[in-house]
């Protein structure tokens, strides 16, 4: 049997920029997404804790060292700079690598800085 577990998080995210007229996607920052081990065009579930929407799109890579998070397309009508987004992968794990399983997880500051990380 394989699970879905959590694989890679950034949470309390801060948007930095919105682009409606763009394709689509969210850039992270490529030294974030490799933080916690998330690939370009990787699937994520967002949540944002401004107003509570929830969706689903692909990571761009975006300037290392930029703490860029950026709504790109439709997505940027779910947030606004300054709102605060959890933003998750997950993987299919073996239910015996379950029980040993450490996601990727880092916390976010208020100058989006990184002030906590685990598994990493």
């Amino acid at each position: 049997m394989q699970l879905h577990l959590l694989k890679s998080k950034i949470h309390r995210a801060v948007v930095t920029a919105a682009s409606l007229n763009y394709e689509g996607s969210l850039t992270i920052a490529e030294d974030l997404m490799a933080m916690v081990g998330l690939l370009p065009y990787e699937r994520v579930l967002c949540s944002n804790l401004a107003n509570g929407q929830r969706f689903e799109t692909y990571v761009i890579k975006g300037e290392k060292g930029s703490a860029a998070i950026v709504l790109n397309g439709a997505t940027a009508h779910r947030g606004k700079i300054g709102d605060r987004l959890t933003i998750m992968s997950f993987a299919a794990v073996n239910e015996s690598e379950a029980a040993l399983w450490q996601p990727r997880v880092i916390v976010m500051g208020e100058g989006g800085e990184v002030i906590n990380y685990r598994g990493i």
